[in-house]
C-alpha cells in the first residue's frame, strides 16, 4: 500500500473514531498529495519519495507556525499546530539521532573524498538526498561544517 492509499484509509479510521485533530491533519496531507498528483507534468502519479518531501515540508510548516503562535502568546493555536505536526511525523521515517547523523556524514565525507570546507557543496548534495526525511537540512549543514576543517 503506497502512502497516498494509507492516508486515505487512515482518514476513514479517524472519522469513525471521531479524532478531530488527526482528521484535519490527514485531510491536509491528502489535499497536498492531490495537488501534487494533478500538478502540471505530474502525470497523475505521486511517488513515495515525492510524498515524503511533501510530508517533511508540512511538518516543518506546522512547527514554524507553532513557534510563531507561541511568540505571540497564542498557546491554544500553537498546541493545535504541534498536534497536527505529530500526526504528520507518524508517516515520516524515524529521525536520526545526533550520533547516527554524525556517523552517516563521516561516511559520506569519506565517500566523496572531501577534505576541506571548500568541498562542502559536494557533501551536502549527497547528504541531503541520502538523509531526506531522516534529518533536517539545518542539522545536516551544521554537522558538515563541524566535521570539515576550514
Amino acid at each position: 500500500m503506497n502512502l497516498f492509499d494509507r492516508i486515505s484509509e487512515d482518514i476513514k479510521k479517524a472519522m469513525l473514531a471521531r479524532e478531530k485533530v488527526r482528521l484535519e491533519a490527514l485531510r491536509g496531507i491528502k489535499k497536498e498529495f492531490l495537488e501534487a498528483k494533478t500538478a502540471k507534468g505530474a502525470n497523475g502519479e505521486l511517488s513515495d519519495d515525492n510524498a515524503m518531501k511533501i510530508l517533511v515540508k508540512m511538518a516543518k510548516q506546522r512547527k514554524e507556525s507553532a513557534r510563531i503562535y507561541e511568540e505571540n502568546n497564542r498557546p491554544e493555536l500553537a498546541e493545535n499546530e504541534l498536534a497536527e505536526a505529530a500526526v504528520i511525523e507518524e508517516y515520516l521515517p524515524k529521525q536520526l539521532s545526533p550520533e547516527e547523523l554524525e556517523a552517516e556524514l563521516k561516511a559520506i565525507i569519506a565517500e566523496v573524498g572531501a577534505t576541506s570546507a571548500k568541498e562542502m557543496g559536494k557533501v551536502m548534495g549527497v547528504a541531503t538526498k541520502r538523509l531526506a526525511g531522516r534529518a533536517e537540512g539545518k542539522a545536516i549543514q551544521a554537522k558538515v561544517k563541524e566535521l570539515l576543517p576550514a
